[in-house]
């Protein structure tokens, strides 16, 4: 958590903060709001998304690409937010773009903020490009946040900056947690593992997974493996098919090895439905740093079996299995689902949630508070 506020920031600023945070629809960003509002805190306002097409519409939805990540966006609306606050968007930008949003931020007197979700960015199957805007971000920032110590450690020994922990909000929503919980099923006796086949991002190999656990599946009857994929990967006709996953995960369907389910992209309390129903989600990831689909299983009381990269295992419990030089072993992935199927599956419980919320809500609010003052100090 952030070091004590400072006590000369002016009554004014305390009241309210503005934040352009890019960007604010994201559910993360969404949950650092506070559940009980602090009156001895600012009121924190983050900015609604500029609508991606350019006009004075607001983004409902889709909140990408980031229109406050232009240069000209923050020269033009530098009198609408205090705080500049990335955490997701940059992607596509070039360095010299994103050096550019950072001396406009300077010359308008913006302190900016960067939460560092992303040590390796899961879409990038090479790391230079996320690592030359890391390069960029992090010692550009006026204050630097990240999930885990381990991530702060892994920041601090790359760019000699420490970064505040504040974990990750929860996800999920109590009533929605009630809700899916609600419907599901009884599974007494069976022990229910998914893995779950989305759009193809490069951090993803599920195969590899999927193999283990039906080799798993044939010698324990008790555990059941569901596979649930998205048909634009898995249909012949689909945008981005994968033809050798597609073929596998049906001959392992028409063996029995494996339940599969193709369909669209789930709606929320579709995906919420689908995670209870589980006892536990494996993330079949080659590498990566922090991970929400992790929180929300712990919303919901599903148990995650993480490999060993990244930070999931500082992130919150798991049952961990191992990727050596860049290859599953299965042998351990198979033993962490046994521990997972012979454990008391964790839950985040609402109560603790709501509590946490108010305490990331605080010490995101002290953080603005900070670098706010130390802007003013500076002129």
């Amino acid at each position: 958590m952030p070091s004590p506020r400072s006590s000369d920031v002016d009554d004014d600023l305390r009241r309210t903060i503005r934040i352009a945070s890019v960007p604010a629809g994201h559910v993360y960003v969404r949950h650092l709001s506070t559940v009980t509002p602090d009156p001895s805190r600012a009121t924190i306002v983050r900015l609604p998304d500029p609508h991606p097409d350019g006009s004075a519409r607001i983004a409902a939805e889709r909140w990408w690409p980031p229109r406050m990540l232009e240069p000209e966006w923050i020269t033009d609306h530098a009198d609408e937010f205090d705080v500049f606050h990335v955490h997701f968007g940059f992607d596509a930008l070039s360095q010299d773009v994103l050096a550019e949003i950072v001396d406009a931020l300077r010359r308008e007197g913006k302190p900016l903020v960067y939460t560092v979700h992303d040590l390796t960015n899961p879409h990038h199957a090479t790391p230079e490009a996320h690592i030359a805007h890391l390069d960029i971000l992090i010692p550009a920032a006026d204050e630097l946040i990240t999930l885990t110590e381990g991530a702060a450690d892994e920041i601090e020994r790359r760019w000699g900056r420490r970064p505040v922990v504040i974990p990750h909000p929860h996800i999920v929503e109590p009533a929605e947690v009630e809700t899916a919980l609600a419907e599901r099923a009884d599974t007494s006796g069976e022990f229910h593992v998914g893995v779950h086949a989305k759009s193809l991002r490069a951090s993803m190999e599920p195969l590899p997974v999927v193999e283990a656990l039906a080799e798993l599946a044939r010698v324990e009857p008790s555990i059941v493996i569901h596979v649930n994929g998205h048909r634009e990967i898995l249909d012949s006709d689909g945008a981005k098919y994968e033809e050798t996953l597609a073929s596998r995960l049906r001959e392992l369907a028409d063996s029995g090895s494996i339940r599969l389910r193709i369909h669209d992209y789930l709606s929320d309390a579709e995906l919420w439905r689908y995670l209870a129903s589980l006892d536990a989600s494996v993330l079949p990831y080659r590498f990566g740093t922090h991970s929400g689909w992790l929180e929300a299983c712990l919303d919901l009381g599903t148990a995650v079996i993480a490999p060993d990269v990244g930070f999931y295992d500082d992130q919150g419990p798991v049952f961990t299995y191992r990727r050596a030089s860049d290859a599953l072993d299965a042998d351990s992935l198979r033993d962490a689902v046994l521990a997972a199927s012979r454990a008391v599956t964790p839950r985040h419980a609402p109560e603790f949630r709501a509590s946490q919320r108010d305490e990331i809500a605080a010490a995101h609010a002290d953080i603005y508070d900070a670098v706010l003052t130390r802007v003013r100090v500076a002129r």
